[in-house]
């Protein structure tokens, strides 16, 4: 990995930033990485994007935020995927960061997963691009390459977590979902990946894969 990581670095320069790391590299407000995170789920960047955007145009804090009426949320973040659903998960993890927290986003895993709505891709996400801590997201990206390359050799994204947690150098913990994210929606594809282009096929074993270009 230490050869492979920053070839994936050289690769993200020519590509666009995923929304939640662009945003954390603006502002580094945890917050806001928790909220965009949220929204971001099941959604595409640039909704996202523009939704975040709308919506702390309304409210920056916890406690603004539970000031807007739910319509008014829904509105915002509108479309992003079930944003009925998210409007109330937005102003629950606001009124128990109030409540429970002073207003201040935690920065463990354990406590973040405390929220409702809040899984682990979440919280690693929030520690790792908030607090520059020990978070290691895993989305499908992450788990989809990292068996590809066999760095590990696992069925579901905890479970590579949990495997990467104990292989993955850390220092390269904060950084590494940003990396396979950019680097599997541009060139390591779930289906036919251009592996005729790719910066680190040398460096791949090429597991699952039936067609690449």
């Amino acid at each position: 990995m230490a050869a492979i990581i920053p070839l994936l670095e050289r690769e993200l320069e020519k590509k666009e930033l995923p929304i939640v790391t662009k945003l954390a590299e603006e502002h580094r407000d945890p917050f806001e990485i928790l909220i965009s995170t949220l929204l971001s789920l099941r959604t595409k960047d640039e909704v996202t994007a523009a939704a975040t955007e709308r919506l702390f145009a309304l409210a920056s804090t916890p406690e603004e935020m539970v000031r807007l009426p739910a319509e008014e949320i829904r509105k915002a973040i509108y479309p992003v995927g079930f944003y009925r659903n998210k409007a109330e998960t937005v102003l629950q993890v606001c009124r128990e960061l109030i409540d429970r927290f002073d207003s201040r986003v935690p920065d463990t895993i354990e406590e973040l997963l405390t929220f409702r709505g809040v899984g682990r891709k979440t919280a690693n996400l929030v520690v790792a691009l908030g607090f520059n801590g020990a978070g290691l997201c895993v989305d499908t990206h992450v788990h989809r390459i990292s068996n590809r390359l066999g760095y590990v050799r696992t069925k579901t994204p905890d479970e590579t977590e949990h495997a990467l947690r104990s292989k993955l150098p850390r220092e390269y913990w904060p950084r590494y979902n940003t990396l396979l994210v950019a680097f599997g929606r541009n060139t390591c594809r779930p289906v036919s990946p251009l592996c005729s282009i790719c910066p680190v096929a040398v460096y791949c074993d090429r597991i699952g894969v039936k067609r690449s270009r």
